[in-house]
């Protein structure tokens, strides 16, 4: 597909559905039904091929093999043979292998069928020593800003992974279509990452990095990936608190579904006629044993009862577990306190109401779960820094007036 063709369609699909969904794929059975799933576009990424061997993410990153080479045959074979609705595959092209030149590898990937480029694995996910001593070696985030540089002279779609602000600005100056802000491997799962971004230190990020972005250009779509994003109420709440109007998943998408499903099933088949009676007791097990299952607990409800009174004691005694202890579990995760989350997810949702829906401010209140108008728009002013009609008639949601840089 060509690079015009690509940005009318997400255009016209952020149009209509309001969010971008781009599925890292390592085959071509994820592939196919993320596509089934109605996923924007694909990324053939080394990760995801050993995501499919039972390896970590982390393996794309290290010299087990040639990650371009890898790529280049799994998604020809597997993907770009499969993709009969035409939908735009990107191809993660490691711009720092030495035995490449650039602008005539970018050619060859255009050759064989891919619709762009993205910089993947990218250096931004390395730092301290190995970080000084791969720029020394000039082996550094420049190749590959030169990458997407290439491709969009060449008329590719290019999906550009940051880390920081400055990444973001010299990303957006090369020509990027898309500017997605990495915020670290996924947590969750067998397999996923222990140690990673609170949400709020995701939001806080993203905004800083989409506040550089916009200072360049605001053409750019803005798209988050990784960290604390693992289930669709982690992506929620960034979508409540960010600009970002989109999301890459992975492990997300693939890995941990795979993980739950398959081990269930088996269990199911292992155990007719007994595991389907047991099935919400288990579930119950499983999340008091579980700890991040407390903290998805909480959201998921949340999610569903925003509207109504919550009180969080009740929550832990639902969960088995301590006040004390659930709050500190959920403040390790969310980065923030169960009051600051509830207020911030309600206020998040006002926003989309007052965004879609032409109702009286005071009717929107009460949809989202407050008793009087008066402590609605002091919540309002509180998280947005203006009232909510200031909001209203100021912004018309398109002004200079930016909710992110508020936030920021």
């Amino acid at each position: 597909m060509e690079r015009e063709q690509i940005l009318l369609q997400l255009k016209n699909r952020l149009k209509t559905s309001g969010r971008l969904i781009g599925v890292a794929a390592g085959n071509g059975a994820v592939a196919k039904y993320a596509v089934h799933g109605h996923a924007d576009f694909i990324l053939a990424l080394s990760s995801g091929r050993f995501r499919q061997m039972g390896r970590s993410s982390l393996a794309g990153y290290l010299p087990f093999t040639n990650g371009n080479e890898l790529v280049m045959q799994f998604a020809v074979r597997e993907i770009i043979s499969l993709n009969e609705k035409a939908v735009p595959i990107l191809f993660g092209l490691c711009a720092n292998d030495p035995v490449i030149i650039l602008e005539r590898y970018i050619d060859q990937i255009c050759e064989v069928g891919f619709s762009g480029i993205t910089n993947y694995p990218s250096i931004g996910v390395i730092d301290g020593q190995l970080r000084e001593a791969l720029e020394e070696a000039g082996l550094g985030y420049q190749k590959e800003i030169e990458a997407i540089r290439i491709a969009h002279a060449k008329n590719l779609f290019t999906l550009a992974f940051v880390f920081d602000e400055q990444q973001a600005e010299q990303m957006v100056s090369a020509g990027a279509d898309m500017i997605c802000v990495n915020l670290g491997l996924t947590k969750g799962g067998e397999l996923g990452a222990k140690k990673v971004l609170s949400l709020e230190a995701g939001v806080r990020l993203a905004n800083r990095i989409f506040s550089h972005s916009n200072a360049v250009s605001k053409e750019p779509v803005k798209m988050l990936t990784g960290g604390p994003i693992s289930t669709p109420m982690d992506l929620q709440y960034m979508y409540d608190n960010t600009d970002a109007v989109g999301y890459v998943g992975g492990s997300s998408m693939e890995r941990i579904p795979s993980e739950q499903i398959i081990t269930d099933r088996i269990i199911e088949f292992k155990d007719t006629g007994d595991y389907r009676k047991d099935k919400l007791l288990k579930k119950m097990l499983d999340g008091v044993q579980k700890h991040f299952d407390y903290v998805e607990f909480v959201q998921a409800y949340v999610a569903e009862n925003y509207m109504n009174e919550i009180s969080f004691h009740e929550l832990a005694l639902v969960a088995h577990v301590s006040r004390t202890h659930l709050s500190m579990l959920f403040k390790k995760n969310i980065g923030c306190t169960f009051p600051e989350y509830l207020l911030k997810f309600r206020i998040g949702k006002a926003i989309t109401i007052m965004k879609q829906r032409h109702l009286p401010l005071s009717e929107v209140s009460i949809l989202v779960g407050f008793k009087d108008y008066a402590h609605f728009s002091r919540s309002f002013k509180k998280i947005v820094g203006l009232s909510p009609k200031e909001y209203m008639m100021g912004t018309n949601h398109e002004s200079d007036c930016n909710y992110s840089d508020i936030r920021a």
